[in-house]
């Protein structure tokens, strides 16, 4: 008896290593097993914040699995809200004290700026590691500070018009009409859409700027002047006549106002706009109402009527940036090696994410030539990256959101009737104040 016990307790000895339970894979464990150098599970950890899980974070996940270079590199993602990470990166940066940074920050483009002249010895530059030409040239604009590129350009924002076909149908009006138009002739269409089928033209939030910027920008100009810094709003002909248009089009009625996100994305998936302008990547929330398939078609922006106003724009975008701290050489690696050479990555991540890179040979592939049955059989990525190609490159400066503020204030002065160049001269004196 005494033998059988020993030889069960011998047993359950051997065991119990082989029973202790399955080990969770993080994210470093499964960047171990990563690339031709990766595999040995002794790699530098890299870790990685970002924020919105299903595109960004989905994009490095995608990225982690694409990684196929020298350097062994353990990933790990942290989400965190962009205001979280705006907000960690200035309170860290400014105290001196670094420590609990990423290697690798994603960073939205109108803010890049204040980061790369406010700390300009923070990031590690990423001129070496990748062959700027290779990009959107208005990417390359927001990312560079001092001749030196320092963040790896990412999705672009390239605009589009989302319309809806069978509204213009009703007013008798095709696609074609809707194409490569000015604003006051958009403005034309609105009325004649909502005089035949009563829907308004598009959904603004006065709160948000996202439409000024766009129009702004496809004129080739900004809020301040080449340096950046300088604000260039008083005789800012473009801006001008963005407020001209904004007024025009509330006159005409033909505007459904809206106070938030969800309202906004509400107004076209419930059928109360014609028309959705803005960045491509409001696609997704489009295709959401699956009973809407067929009747959305994508045109380019309307145009402003000032000079080198285009019918193609920019709205948002953001751009991966490596801290300058140990580990830098082994995230600049992880970049170089993904966002920043490897062409079927980014036909990975349009299938997979429905992001768009900035990356030219990337955006050359197959799957940006795929038709698309819900826009009625249009290559709408196709149309999107030719309008890429023409995006004005502008300085974003330091503070854009700033301005945004005063412009707010303004613009509500304007529709109540105040004169406009009154309110663009209170405009720039105001930045010129607080900006100094």
């Amino acid at each position: 008896m005494k033998k059988r016990l020993f030889i069960a307790i011998l047993l359950l000895t051997m065991l119990l290593p082989a029973c202790s339970g399955k080990k969770t894979e993080t994210n470093a464990d499964a960047g171990s097993a990563k690339g031709d150098g990766a595999g040995t599970g002794a790699g530098t950890t890299v870790t990685a914040w970002a924020w919105d899980p299903n595109f960004n974070i989905r994009a490095l996940e995608l990225a982690e699995e694409a990684y196929k270079g020298e350097i062994a590199v353990n990933l790990e993602i942290v989400e965190n809200a962009q205001s979280d990470i705006v907000q960690r990166l200035n309170t860290a940066l400014s105290s001196g004290t670094p420590k609990g940074l990423p290697n690798i920050v994603l960073i939205e483009d109108y803010r890049a700026q204040s980061f790369l002249k406010s700390y300009p010895d923070a990031f590690y530059p990423l001129t070496g590691h990748i062959d700027a030409d290779d990009f959107a040239n208005y990417k390359i604009e927001a990312t560079s500070h001092d001749g030196e590129v320092y963040g790896l350009p990412f999705d672009t924002g390239v605009t589009g018009l989302y319309v809806r076909v069978d509204y213009l149908e009703a007013a008798g009006l095709t696609v074609g009409d809707m194409t490569n138009v000015t604003w006051q002739e958009y403005i034309a269409i609105g009325k004649q859409v909502k005089e035949a089928t009563g829907k308004q033209m598009l959904s603004l939030n006065p709160n948000d700027f996202n439409f000024v910027r766009m129009m702004v920008q496809s004129a080739g100009q900004w809020y301040f002047e080449e340096d950046g810094s300088t604000p260039n709003l008083e005789h800012n002909e473009a801006l001008k006549e963005i407020f001209r248009v904004y007024k025009a089009m509330l006159d005409a009625d033909i505007v459904k106002l809206n106070s938030d996100w969800s309202q906004f994305v509400a107004a076209f998936n419930s059928g109360d706009v014609a028309t959705v302008p803005t960045g491509n990547w409001i696609t997704p929330s489009v295709k959401a109402e699956a009973s809407q398939a067929g009747q959305w078609r994508v045109v380019s922006l309307p145009r402003l009527q000032t000079e080198g106003g285009l019918n193609v724009s920019n709205l948002g975008g953001s751009s991966w940036y490596v801290l300058n701290q140990d580990g830098k050489e082994a995230a600049a690696a992880f970049l170089a090696d993904t966002f920043g050479s490897n062409v079927d990555f980014y036909n990975t991540l349009l299938a997979d994410v429905g992001a768009i890179g900035t990356y030219k040979p990337g955006i050359a592939g197959d799957a940006f030539d795929q038709s698309d049955d819900f826009f009625g059989g249009q290559k709408i990525y196709s149309d999107f990256t030719s309008w890429m190609a023409d995006i004005p490159a502008v300085n974003y400066g330091i503070h854009t959101y700033a301005i945004d503020d005063i412009l707010k204030v303004e613009m509500q002065k304007y529709l109540k009737g105040e004169d406009l160049d009154t309110v663009m001269a209170s405009a720039q004196a105001q930045a010129e104040m607080q900006l100094r």
